[in-house]
């Protein structure tokens, strides 16, 4: 009997819901399987919603440009009609075998049941890398954050977002056009983002809705409670200064583990998860690997690789799961609309 209480049964589990894995949860309700997802992050969409939802990306077959953002919340309505199950804000640390039943342990004590699974870990769970000051925890989700996923919330508010690239730069100008006012600070001058993210900031700077306070590095926070009142920076030569703030937005970047997948024994190591190309499974039969975190020779990482990738797993978890099936190869358009075949069941 497992000591960890079962959040979820279902056909196949997959662990992380970056683009690659919100398409494999498509894949598999188009195979006739139903899905769990599970992601260290609160919200779908992996490194894409957490770093750059406004950000375009121009390799999507078929969209000349989308961003990240719309991209992620396209998948998430295709997959929709097959009414996955995600589990977000948890890791999945272990993995064991119970007769025809994988059993995964996640981080909030639960575990999660499912005769197959698929690994869309992408570079690994992720975290934000928090600025080494005192006492963030007591202002973070409140006034303290590491992504933005309601830009409505900062309107008409003192806004401080510390970090030099893209994510810190793309919300700086995003933000300048509803926040009172956007204090961006980098311990260089120098900022790491697109040209004309650049251009857009030097343009709000002289419009006096951005300034900019660089070289400076955070030294502290101060403010009531869980309310940021104002954010210290230190100038590298002795000196600080205090700036209102209502809100810090910190981009440092995402902190990136494979570490849990140690123990899932699928031989994860610097270069991703070695699988066979033609089934994509790993060397544990029923764990495929799909997306930046599979590794075979010629390996092209990017995204449109990954949705063929979760094509061809879907259709292996198909057939070893139910042997007997027909699996005959059929287009979408075959298949009919998604929705309806689904208000159907």
């Amino acid at each position: 009997m497992s000591p960890l209480r079962m959040a979820a049964v279902r056909d196949v589990a997959v662990i992380g819901a970056g683009p690659v894995g919100l398409f494999t949860l498509f894949a598999l309700g188009q195979a006739g399987l139903d899905a769990l997802v599970v992601d260290a992050l609160d919200v779908p969409g992996g490194q894409c919603a957490a770093l750059y939802p406004e950000k375009p990306i121009y390799d999507i077959p078929g969209r000349p440009s989308v961003t990240a953002g719309a991209l992620v919340a396209d998948l998430v309505g295709q997959a929709a009609p097959y009414d996955p199950l995600y589990l977000l804000g948890r890791r999945a640390i272990g993995l064991r075998q119970e007769e025809e039943q994988f059993r995964i342990a996640l981080s909030d004590g639960s575990e999660v049941g499912a005769r197959a699974v698929v690994v869309a870990a992408g570079a690994g769970a992720f975290g934000p890398n928090r600025p080494p000051i005192p006492n963030l925890a007591a202002f973070e989700g409140t006034s303290l954050f590491y992504a933005v996923d309601d830009p409505a919330r900062f309107r008409g508010r003192m806004v401080v977002i510390a970090g030099g690239g893209d994510s810190a730069a793309d919300w700086a100008v995003i933000l300048a056009g509803i926040a009172a006012q956007v204090v961006l600070v980098h311990r260089r001058p120098v900022f790491r983002a697109a040209p004309a993210t650049l251009a857009a900031i030097e343009r709000l700077v002289q419009e006096g809705r951005i300034r900019i306070c660089a070289p400076r590095t955070l030294a502290g926070v101060s403010g009531t409670g869980a309310r940021i009142e104002a954010v210290h920076l230190a100038d590298g030569a002795g000196g600080q200064e205090e700036v209102a703030a209502d809100a810090l937005l910190c981009f440092y970047g995402l902190a990136k583990d494979l570490s849990a997948l140690a123990g899932f024994g699928i031989a994860a190591g610097a270069a991703g998860i070695p699988v066979a190309p033609a089934s994509m499974q790993t060397m544990r039969p029923g764990v495929f690997a799909v997306g930046d975190v599979a590794d075979y020779p010629g390996k092209l990482k990017l995204i449109l690789t990954g949705f063929a990738e979760a094509a061809r797993a879907a259709h292996s978890t198909l057939a070893l799961l139910r042997p007997a099936a027909a699996r005959h190869f059929e287009h979408s358009t075959s298949r009919g609309d998604p929705a309806a075949r689904a208000a159907n069941v």
